[in-house]
């Protein structure tokens, strides 16, 4: 679908459900700002992002403040970074959803979020990393 004045008016209208707040849990998180019925994606983009492989060494020799927000930002594993194409001078919400055994919301394998039961207006947003990324995080 072409974006155009209708798309994003249809864009704000049912598709927004979500706005950054300070986490009680840690830092900032997501909360919705309307109910959000189970089974609704809450972070649609009208963007295509796409993700791109950095080596650990890659990383190594970015300036070491660009290489701090890709460590906190960027998904990674033992092997490497997955950096997305819109950069890091974008804004996108699910960078800053936190953790938790107990989520409300999914990861699926491509990328969307999904959410897993209703979520009120004002609750924050959590998935689980360890599932979501098959390892297990500490914090």
């Amino acid at each position: 679908m072409a974006i155009d004045k209708s798309r994003i008016l249809q864009h704000l209208q049912s598709e927004v459900y979500c706005r950054l707040g300070i986490s009680t849990v840690h830092g900032i998180g997501v909360f919705a700002i309307r109910d959000i019925p189970k089974g609704v994606k809450p972070l649609v983009s009208l963007l295509t992002i796409e993700e791109f492989s950095f080596s650990k060494d890659e990383v190594k020799q970015f300036l070491p403040s660009v290489r701090k927000e890709v460590e906190a930002f960027c998904y990674y594993d033992s092997k490497e970074y997955l950096i997305p194409s819109i950069g890091l001078n974008s804004m996108n919400l699910a960078f800053y959803m936190n953790h938790s055994k107990t989520p409300n919301v999914e990861y699926l394998e491509n990328g969307d979020l999904v959410a897993l039961r209703d979520i009120k207006a004002d609750e924050e947003l959590f998935f689980d990393y360890d599932e979501a990324f098959e390892e297990v995080h500490s914090f």
